[in-house]
């Protein structure tokens, strides 16, 4: 059988362009489809009609458009779809194996994600009515009405969504979904090696009976990237440091880069550490270590030799397997320099004096492994003197923390931002400092997962304030 296209979508129609990309097989080098590539003037011509993709979504209402993301996430988890343009077909084990063998993740993590983007999809009322603080949406439908008993109005800050999205997971894409149910489309430039979840998804939307024209889906290079950014009026982006940085004074632009979330241990738990292990073991690695809501650093009042060790024990032992092995706690790299780069600064910064690495004494080889074709990396536990060490706050795709002894009173001062931090502790003047603390985007009270996100209360950013913005209103 042919190899699968995947066109270019523009407004819901398909484009085959005379450019086009491969997307392999991370193993073998099999090729798994060839996605058709546009330039930066197919964007910008299709984003002069956006408007057009606006008004379709505007012709229903958003409890209609709540009922077809539900009937999507049916779709997207159980149905058959299509696969480009060219007659193919794709059902859920064909996602499952095809995306493991371009992404690298096994799987057993994919069928998690997939159970993720299915619970957004089928709970949009909870999400949206958390985003919203309980707004009655047909608010939206009229643009006006009224909220705990005074008139109120909303406006959208937008005609489309911008979406620039990575491939190291493919669960990153439940947070465009509420676009969809609030009536603005979105135009997606899928990462190079996961064209696979945004097609699915606008596939079962549009199956489910969303209009087509509301998916805009444009594989591009950096200067069709850019474009995208400039001209949508609001904009998801994900990528590195330098990303973040580029665009964090720009409100259009809401930025999902590294999110440094931590895991800090109190005064008044540390004697019971041991308890909390499992915990921390599970917020370093599920997920391959790839999300950024993965602790990467573990702050403890005193004992850090002795928590990197329990810590490295139950990590350091951990191989590659098998995609298909439900064992499987392991990504591999589709883009093998990055596990070169990866491995290589972790080597370099250990030599600088205040580090250890706890886990080597639990590994049988060295961290960066080849294993039946594929490139990985075993996970790292880090035990740093001081964290002012470099390793002491830094972030990989893979499983990877620090752990390092800070004095309580010195914490906050010196975390800087984190996305997630999960504090263990039960003092009230602790948790008063932590509530207070500008640098926290989520915080869990207790033994919580830094992996455990709720629905209706974002990890980062609002999507319902994203793209509407409240107006005065009166009327006579």
């Amino acid at each position: 059988m042919s190899i699968p296209h995947l066109p270019a979508l523009r407004r819901g129609k398909p484009y085959e362009s005379l450019d086009k990309v491969q997307v392999k097989d991370h193993r073998s080098g099999e090729v798994m489809a060839e996605v058709s590539q546009v330039n930066a003037g197919i964007v910008r011509k299709d984003m002069s009609k956006i408007g057009e993709a606006r008004a379709a979504l505007k012709k229903f209402t958003v409890q209609e458009l709540i009922d077809i993301t539900a009937k999507a996430g049916e779709l997207f988890l159980n149905g058959t779809l299509p696969l480009g343009d060219k007659g193919h077909t794709q059902t859920p084990q064909e996602y499952i194996e095809t995306l493991s063998r371009t992404s690298g993740l096994p799987h057993i993590m994919v069928k998690r994600n997939m159970a993720k983007i299915h619970y957004a999809l089928t709970h949009m009322p909870v999400i949206l009515n958390g985003l919203s603080r309980g707004l009655d949406l047909t608010v939206i439908d009229r643009g006006f009405g009224e909220q705990a008993g005074s008139p109120v109005a909303y406006f959208p800050t937008t005609k489309s969504l911008g979406l620039v999205m990575p491939s190291n997971s493919p669960a990153v894409n439940s947070l465009w979904l509420p676009s969809i149910a609030l009536k603005i489309p979105v135009v997606i430039k899928p990462g190079r090696e996961e064209p696979w979840t945004p097609f699915r998804l606008i596939q079962a939307f549009i199956a489910a009976g969303a209009p087509a024209e509301a998916f805009g889906f444009y594989p591009t290079d950096h200067e069709g990237s850019s474009e995208v950014i400039k001209l949508n009026g609001r904009c998801l982006v994900f990528g590195d440091v330098n990303i973040a940085k580029m665009y964090e004074n720009n409100p259009a632009v809401q930025v999902h880069g590294p999110g440094w979330s931590k895991i800090i241990i109190g005064e008044d738990k540390i004697e019971n550490w041991r308890e909390y292990i499992d915990v921390i073991v599970s917020s370093i690695s599920d997920n391959g270590g790839r999300s950024c809501i993965n602790a990467s650093a573990v702050l403890v009042p005193k004992y850090s030799k002795e928590i990197a060790d329990a810590i490295a024990e139950k990590l350091g032992a951990i191989e590659p397997l098998a995609p298909s092995d439900e064992n499987a706690r392991l990504s591999g790299f589709a883009n093998t320099k990055m596990a070169d780069y990866i491995d290589a600064a972790i080597d370099a910064d250990l030599q600088t004096p205040g580090a250890e690495d706890a886990t080597a004494k639990y590994r049988s080889g060295p961290r960066k492994v080849e294993f039946e074709g594929g490139t990985y990396l075993r996970p790292t536990v880090i035990r740093c003197d001081s964290y002012d060490h470099p390793l002491a706050n830094r972030e990989f795709l893979c499983p990877f923390a620090s752990v390092v002894e800070v004095p309580q009173k010195e914490v906050l001062s010196k975390i800087g931002y984190s996305l997630i931090v999960t504090a263990i502790t039960q003092d009230p003047e602790f948790i008063s400092e932590l509530l207070e603390c500008p640098t926290i985007d989520r915080l869990n009270i207790g033994a919580i997962s830094t992996m455990k996100i709720s629905w209706d209360q974002p990890h980062e950013g609002n999507m319902f304030e994203f793209l509407y913005k409240r107006r005065s209103i009166d009327c006579a």
